[in-house]
């Protein structure tokens, strides 16, 4: 599975880590930035970098996005079309996210994880299948009508 990730200055070493834990673990990694720790960048370029690639072929690959409280990046991420991002702080809250609602971004908050339970959290949200389930087939195509409605409203 090819993954995409990126973060900011806040969550750059963890980001290492996690590329190294990965890419030992099989996946192809692609590293969207930042490519230097730069305490002066911004979350929204490399959030908009991983979410435009997901994004355009959401079957092909998924995202993780890290900064400080991780809700940066999700906001990002969540504003473009096919894009169901979740921000997690553990392996039970990620594999909810896949199993019920299907995210194909994982936020990672850096400040209020440590890089161990990072891991765990990845580990699970990408071990997790979405369950299929009625319910939360008909939430998500409530989701992307909406999606479409507010995309054709604004054109």
């Amino acid at each position: 599975m090819l993954i995409h990730i990126g973060s900011d200055h806040g969550g750059f070493e963890m980001k290492k880590v996690l590329i190294a834990y990965l890419s030992d673990s099989g996946y192809e990694v692609i590293d969207m930035g930042a490519d230097k720790l730069d305490v002066n960048d911004d979350y929204v370029e490399y959030a908009t970098r991983v979410s435009k690639e997901v994004s355009r072929d959401p079957s092909a690959g998924k995202g993780i996005l890290l900064c400080r409280s991780g809700v940066g990046v999700n906001v990002v991420a969540n504003k473009f079309k096919n894009i169901r991002a979740s921000l997690c702080f553990s392996p039970d809250h990620a594999m909810a996210s896949k199993k019920d609602d299907d995210a194909n971004i994982l936020c990672l908050p850096s400040d209020y994880i440590d890089q161990e339970m990072a891991k765990k959290i990845v580990s699970v949200w990408l071990a997790t299948k979405f369950s299929g389930e009625e319910r939360y087939i008909r939430r998500l195509k409530k989701i992307d009508e909406l999606e479409n409605k507010i995309t054709n409203y604004y054109e």
